[in-house]
C-alpha cells in the first residue's frame, strides 16, 4: 500500500460505479487511474511530475476531465454519504455552511489609491 492509494477495501465500495469503454486500445486500469489522480491533487505536484508507475500523465488528466463531465465524482459522494448514513457514522446535527467572506481593500481590487499618481507606460 503506497501513500494517497485505495485498499481493495474502500476500491470494492466504488468499483461499479467506473464502466469502461470498449473502443479503442486496451485501457489502462481505472484504480490506477483514480490513485494517480489522488497522487497528484493531495501531493500538490503537477500533472507532469506524475510517478511512471501510472502511467503517462496525458492519460490520467483526460480520464479527469471526462469523470467529471460525466458527473462521476458528484456519484462516488453521494454513494460515500449513503454508506456513512447507514452506518450511523454521519451526524447531521453537525453539518453547516460556511458564509464566512474576507473584505478586500480597493487596492486587493486592483484600483489606485486616492490621489496616487498615473504609472507611465514603460513601452513609450
Amino acid at each position: 500500500m503506497r501513500r494517497y492509494e485505495l485498499t481493495d477495501l474502500q476500491w470494492s465500495v466504488i468499483a461499479e460505479l467506473f464502466v469502461p469503454t470498449r473502443m479503442g486500445r486496451p485501457r489502462r486500469d481505472d484504480l490506477t487511474i483514480l490513485n494517480a489522480i489522488f497522487w497528484v491533487l493531495c501531493s500538490g505536484a503537477s500533472w507532469r511530475d506524475l510517478p511512471e508507475r501510472f502511467g503517462p500523465w496525458q492519460t490520467t488528466y483526460s480520464r479527469l476531465q471526462r469523470w467529471q463531465r460525466a458527473g462521476l465524482f458528484d456519484a462516488l459522494l453521494k454513494r460515500l454519504h449513503l454508506r456513512l448514513d447507514t452506518q450511523g457514522l454521519i451526524d447531521l446535527e453537525t453539518w453547516m455552511a460556511d458564509a464566512t467572506y474576507v473584505r478586500v481593500s480597493r487596492a486587493g481590487t486592483g484600483a489606485r489609491k486616492k490621489g496616487a499618481r498615473p504609472r507611465l507606460d514603460p513601452r513609450l
